[in-house]
């Protein structure tokens, strides 16, 4: 059982999916709007289901606070898919994202499948040029300095650096972190490497460790 955040400020989605997320098997808290939801997110949920139209503080803001002091896998609800809404939310270091109406069967498998990310391998110490990866702690660590990892972010380069100089293309990243299927959803690999990126690369716009192989992928150097 895992302990849900919805942030939604419409009462009969909220009330709607808070029931169906319970049958579920999940116990799910519920805040109204983005300030609520920021101080209900003191108590550690172990996932947030975020609204991006929020009156107030939007889910925007509410997902770039939520990141900056938290790991926490964030799905982020749009009502639209088109990529303003999807990107931006993102950007702003969302995990996964749904959209609305959404099926409670299909927010559920999400919240499985972003709690999976989390969780630990055998361990294995690997070392790469200044960068530490402990897969049994699932830590990071660049130039001796921990790097705080989501876990999207953490299985990403757990997948990436499984098989160093092999390339992985996005459809095997969405099967194999997001367990999705569409490639229509590729940008969540995108958006995911792009913040790895900030967080591990001397130079994120010049990368070692995270290459792009254009027309396939993704691979993990040096090799």
């Amino acid at each position: 059982m895992a302990q849900v955040l919805l942030i939604e400020d419409d009462p009969s989605i909220r009330r709607s999916l808070g029931l169906a997320l319970g049958r579920h098997g999940h116990d799910v808290r519920a805040a109204r709007t983005g300030e609520e939801g920021l101080d209900q997110a003191r108590t550690a949920p172990d996932v947030v289901v975020l609204d991006l139209m929020l009156p107030g503080i939007d889910g925007f803001e509410v997902c770039r606070r939520l990141r900056a002091g938290s790991g926490v896998p964030i799905i982020m609800l749009t009502a639209r898919g088109d990529d303003f809404d999807v990107v931006g939310g993102l950007e702003a270091g969302a995990d996964d994202y749904v959209v609305k109406p959404v099926e409670p069967r299909v927010l559920d498998a999400r919240i499985r499948a972003v709690l999976r990310r989390g969780t630990p391998e055998p361990r294995r110490v690997e070392r790469y040029a200044g960068l530490v990866i402990d897969r049994g702690a699932a830590a990071v660590s660049r130039d001796g300095e921990p790097v705080s990892l989501t876990p999207t972010e953490l299985r990403v380069l757990l997948e990436l650096s499984r098989s160093p100089g092999q390339v992985l293309s996005r459809q095997q990243l969405l099967e194999s972190v997001w367990q999705h299927d569409y490639l229509g959803d590729s940008r969540l690999v995108d958006n995911c490497v792009q913040r790895l990126r900030a967080k591990i690369e001397t130079d994120p716009a010049a990368p070692v460790f995270v290459q792009t192989v254009r027309g396939f992928g993704y691979r993990f150097g040096p090799v």
